[in-house]
Order: C-alpha cells, then sequence, then structure tokens
C-alpha cells in the first residue's frame, strides 16, 4: 500500500481524515478494490439467480430467498473488509514502505483510523452493490425497506469488528500470510456455532453461544426480522453481541494503535 509520506499533512485537517483520504484512493486506483468486489458481485449474482430461478416459490419462501441473499452479501461484505484490514499493516511492513509510512508526521493512531476508514469503504461499497438485487426479491414481498436498513445495520456492525479484528492481527503479524491465515481461522471459528446441530443449540448454554457469536447473532436477526416479519423491538437482543464485539475490539485497536512498530521486536 502506497505511504503517506509524498505532502506534508494539510493544516487545519485531521491527520486521520488525510490518511483515510490516501488510503481509499490506494485502494481504489490499484484496482485491488474493484477486483474484490467484481468476485462480490458474481457471487451475488449467482445467488440471486439460483433463489430466483423457482417460480413456484410461496410467499413464506420469497422471504427466505430475501433473507439467504441478504445474510450473503451482508457476511461476505465483512469479509472483504477484514481482507482489507488484515492486509493495511502487515502488507506495508512486507512490502518494506512501513517505515516510510511510520516517519510522516500523522500520529500512530490516526494511521491506523485512516487504514480502518479505508477499509469499511469495502462494505459501503458492497453494500450499494447488493441494493438491486435485494431490491429485485424483496419487491414482490413488500420487505424491501426493512431488509436494507436491517441490512445495512448488521453489517456495519460486523464490519466494524471484522476491520478492528484485522487492523489488530495486522498490527502484529510480520507478513500477509500470517495476517490473512489468522483472520481466516479467527472468521471460521466464528461462523462454526451457525453450523451447530439443533439439539446443541438447545438450552441457556447454547443460546448464550448464538447470541455471543456476532455473526450468528447477526444473521439470526435478519433471519427473524426478514422471514418471520419481527420487529426490530422484539429481535434487538440479537443486535447486543454485534454490538459488543464491534465496541470492544475499535477499542482495543485505539488502545494499542500507539504502538504500532516497524516488526515485532523493535
Amino acid at each position: 500500500m502506497a505511504a503517506v509520506t509524498r505532502s506534508p499533512v494539510r493544516a487545519g485537517r485531521p491527520p486521520w481524515l488525510v490518511v483515510a483520504a490516501r488510503e481509499v484512493r490506494d485502494l481504489w486506483l490499484s484496482r485491488r478494490g474493484m477486483t474484490l468486489l467484481l468476485a462480490y458481485a458474481i457471487v451475488l449474482s449467482v445467488t440471486t439467480y439460483l433463489v430466483a430461478s423457482n417460480t413456484e416459490l410461496n410467499f413464506l419462501e420469497q422471504r427466505e430467498s430475501v433473507g439467504l441473499t441478504l445474510q450473503v452479501a451482508v457476511a461476505i461484505g465483512a469479509l472483504l473488509a477484514l481482507l482489507a484490514a488484515a492486509d493495511a499493516i502487515s502488507g506495508e511492513r512486507e512490502r518494506g514502505t512501513l517505515e516510510t509510512l511510520l516517519l510522516s508526521p500523522a500520529p500512530r493512531r490516526s494511521l491506523v483510523i485512516g487504514k480502518a476508514v479505508a477499509a469499511l469503504t469495502l462494505w459501503v461499497a458492497a453494500f450499494a452493490v447488493s441494493v438491486p438485487y435485494v431490491w429485485y426479491l424483496a419487491r414482490g414481498v413488500g420487505v424491501v425497506k426493512v431488509s436494507l436498513l436491517n441490512g445495512f445495520l448488521v453489517g456495519s456492525l460486523l464490519s466494524l469488528s471484522m476491520v478492528g479484528l484485522g487492523l489488530l492481527i495486522s498490527m502484529f503479524a510480520d507478513s500477509n500470510r500470517v495476517s490473512l491465515s489468522v483472520s481466516f481461522i479467527i472468521l471460521l471459528a466464528l461462523f462454526a456455532p451457525t453450523q451447530m446441530p439443533s439439539t446443541a443449540q438447545r438450552g441457556w448454554f447454547g443460546d448464550l453461544l448464538l447470541r455471543a457469536d456476532p455473526f450468528t447473532a447477526g444473521l439470526r436477526y435478519l433471519g427473524r426480522t426478514i422471514i418471520h416479519a419481527s420487529s426490530f423491538g422484539q429481535e434487538a437482543r440479537w443486535l447486543i453481541g454485534p454490538g459488543i464485539a464491534a465496541v470492544v475490539v475499535l477499542v482495543l485497536l485505539l488502545a494499542v494503535a500507539g504502538r504500532l512498530r516497524l516488526g515485532l521486536r523493535g
């Protein structure tokens, strides 16, 4: 990723905003962002085609199609944000540009915040791409507004936690391979509760595990509000896990951002 010291930090502008603007340009002008977004659009197109190709769907199954497509859109959108964040610092370290980055006049916390903002633009772009797909499926059952609002809410919470997680891992990883590998392992662990058998999901412990896991809770919230037509107030408790995860990870990230170093040993 390009270093941010090609020009001094402009007076009157917050350093993190200057860093974010340059990181966003680097992400999208280098075509990395567009490549990830194209892959995202292909996956979403295939998913939408598969769920919409059955002309015999009843009303409930149409809601299930909307819920499934939106869950895929949110989950992969958060994954894109994680990929960008996991590369943000370890990529600089691996390419030998981190030293120049750390010599810039911007505080290290501002560098991390700027990179986080840039990574989040992938989620925003992914959500924008998903809008016509969701509209196409949801217009027939009158859940377009509910789907888009809830999808953006859940996706933003998950993306915030994934960006914070990716940056934390990237700060302490010597290479992109290590950073991406650890990020994927943690992501798989977060998805694991969704694959538990129904018997293991019963009882207080199973329910607590489902609500504590941000991905499981967020996707459950989408399913209940779209498929079962529940209101926000009825299902808001499923957002506690994603909300707490986002806050905890971001606070931890800001707390250790000042320790950003050239290498793990110095």
